[in-house]
């Protein structure tokens, strides 16, 4: 139902991305399935087949009436906002590759959500995850696995795909892991003797051969491990402990941001361990109270 031309501006804006904006491709998924539902609501929409030149002229109204259609069709305000944002970016490269003006899209606001913030774990809830999870399997070397893998989000602060990234040859581990994070930032992240210490048990027990380029983590069928187990038997275990829904492996990157500030680790190195381009999002992980975040801030900016 896309017009060929409109098509061919959608895969020349995505390949725009990757070149030069490094974006990854679960991104670069969700800006094409944002930009062909809303190229194709505005098909129907119109009656006619949407090329450029009618792109260029969609009004306010158009706007409001795809917005008005999504949410009737069950769309939270979330993942509105993010369809949204995907569009916008769309005709801001599009509107300077064509010459038009469009403020039309690009005024569109978004529907106003409750932004929900990250939930750590306690110290204890943490050790006793990493504590239970090796019995939610009959095979030893799997739980191995499964505390390697969680003992690396809460002791080095990756995110579960980092942490799945890791090859055989990043066998030993040192003190420190070179990470390649969101958009192809690099960090330099310190690995606690505990890390070390899960990853080589794993190896030593696991039962397929690590020695090599291919992942470090492996399934039961020695394929690349999925995060989709690793989030089942977190699920498992949350259950055993009576913890909410909200303790997922993500959850354990949340926590070693918020134990770190607790312990007296200060906003800026924490981003940087974490790999966040903004501070705000850094202070969205940590959860302290409003004076303890004070007391950070006047060690970091103290008076004269």
């Amino acid at each position: 139902m896309i017009s060929p031309a409109a098509r061919d501006a959608l895969a020349s804006f995505l390949d725009h991305q990757r070149a030069l904006n490094d974006a990854s491709e679960n991104t670069i998924i969700a800006y094409q399935g944002d930009v062909t539902e809303f190229l194709t609501f505005m098909t129907v929409h119109s009656g006619q087949s949407q090329g450029l030149g009618a792109l260029a002229h969609i009004t306010t109204r158009d706007m409001r009436s795809w917005m008005a259609e999504a949410r009737k069709g069950g769309l939270g305000a979330r993942s509105l906002a993010r369809k949204l944002s995907s569009v916008k970016s769309f005709y801001r490269w599009l509107a300077e590759r064509e010459g038009f003006e469009p403020t039309a899209v690009l005024s569109a606001r978004a529907p106003k959500f409750t932004k929900k913030l990250p939930r750590p774990l306690s110290e204890d809830a943490a050790r006793a995850v990493i504590d239970l999870a090796p019995l939610q399997s009959k095979h030893n070397w799997v739980g191995d696995r499964d505390v390697a893998v969680l003992t690396l989000l809460w002791a080095c602060g990756l995110r579960i795909s980092e942490a799945l990234s890791l090859k055989g040859t990043d066998h030993p581990l040192g003190t420190s892991l070179r990470i390649l994070g969101k958009g192809g930032k690099e960090r330099l992240v310190p690995v606690l003797p505990a890390a070390q210490e899960a990853v080589a048990a794993y190896v030593a027990a696991c039962p397929y051969d690590l020695n090599n380029g291919e992942p470090l983590f492996r399934g039961v069928r020695g394929g690349a491990l999925a995060a989709g187990m690793v989030q089942q038997m977190m699920a498992k275990v949350r259950m055993q402990l009576g913890l909410p829904a909200s303790a997922t492996p993500h959850a354990m990157r949340h926590s070693f941001a918020t134990h770190l500030l607790n312990a007296g680790g200060d906003l800026r190195s924490i981003q940087e361990l974490l790999g966040h381009s903004s501070l705000s999002t850094t202070q969205a992980y940590t959860s302290v109270d409003e004076k303890r975040l004070m007391d950070v801030y006047a060690k970091a900016h103290p008076r004269a």
